[in-house]
């Protein structure tokens, strides 16, 4: 296998519909050993359409350049509610990487 697991958190916020099932959102990536691309992605939004949005979204993006240009990705494609949410879970998945990618 050629890939390993991180994930990132963040909280979401009130009158959200995932907010009923999850105090948080959770950012799970499946990343290529070599380079940190993004392989596949899932996160706990409360629709399966949300979900595949940001799996779509984030596919094949490398985080070895860092996070920002895909915050800014997000923040231009993604006009949901849990939009900051997303983004705080991304910086928290990005510290994750860092820390892995050290070792």
């Amino acid at each position: 296998m050629n890939t390993y697991f991180i994930a990132g958190h963040a909280k979401l916020p009130q009158g959200m519909a995932a907010r009923n099932l999850y105090d948080s959102i959770t950012i799970t990536l499946e990343l290529d050993f070599k380079y940190g691309v993004i392989v596949d992605s899932s996160c706990t939004l409360a629709t399966e359409h949300g979900r595949e949005y940001i799996r779509q979204l984030l596919r094949g993006y490398c985080l070895g350049d860092g996070v920002e240009e895909l915050i800014e990705k997000v923040q231009l494609h993604y006009r949901g509610k849990a939009g900051q949410a997303i983004q705080a879970a991304l910086r928290d998945v990005n510290l994750q990487f860092e820390l892995v990618s050290c070792k």
